[in-house]
C-alpha cells in the first residue's frame, strides 16, 4: 500500500487498499476495499464488503454501508448516506443483504440518502437531495 494517510485513522487489518489512496483524518474503514487513486475525505465511514472503485472521490461526512459497490471514477459529495434498510431491512425476502451500485463515472451530493437497492446511472451527474432508482 502506497499513498498519503493522516493521523486519527481507524483502519482495520482486513481493509483492501490500493495504490496511491489519500485517506485524510478521522476515517473508519473496516473490510471494504478501496481502489487505486481514490482519495476519502475526513469523517468518512465504509463498513465491511463496501467496494469502493479507482480513481473515486469520496468527500467528507460520508457513509457507505455493507452492499454499496461504488465503481470506477464516481464523485461523491458531501454528507451522502447510503442505507441498505429499505422499508427497514437489511435484507430481502430471501434474506439476501439489498445492495446499491454506483455506476461508472457518476456523481452525486448534497446530503441525499440513497436506499437499496437502486443504481445510479453511469456518467449520471445529480445534485438533488434524493436519487430516483435506475433499473440494474
Amino acid at each position: 500500500m502506497s499513498g498519503w494517510m493522516a493521523a486519527h485513522q481507524l483502519i482495520a487489518p482486513d481493509v483492501k487498499i490500493g495504490r496511491d489512496v489519500r485517506i485524510h483524518a478521522f476515517v473508519n474503514l473496516y473490510g471494504c476495499e478501496i481502489g487505486d487513486e481514490t482519495k476519502i475525505g475526513t469523517f468518512v465511514e465504509i463498513q465491511k464488503g463496501a467496494k469502493v472503485g479507482e480513481r473515486c472521490k469520496i468527500s467528507s461526512h460520508t457513509f457507505i454501508c455493507e452492499g454499496v459497490t461504488i465503481e470506477a471514477g464516481v464523485f461523491v459529495g458531501h454528507g451522502v448516506t447510503f442505507i441498505n434498510d429499505r422499508y427497514p431491512r437489511s435484507t430481502n425476502q430471501s434474506g439476501e443483504l439489498q445492495t446499491e451500485v454506483a455506476r461508472r463515472r457518476s456523481s452525486g451530493g448534497g446530503h441525499p440518502l440513497v436506499r437499496a437497492p437502486l443504481s445510479w446511472a453511469e456518467s449520471a451527474l445529480e445534485k438533488t437531495p434524493s436519487w430516483a432508482p435506475v433499473a440494474s
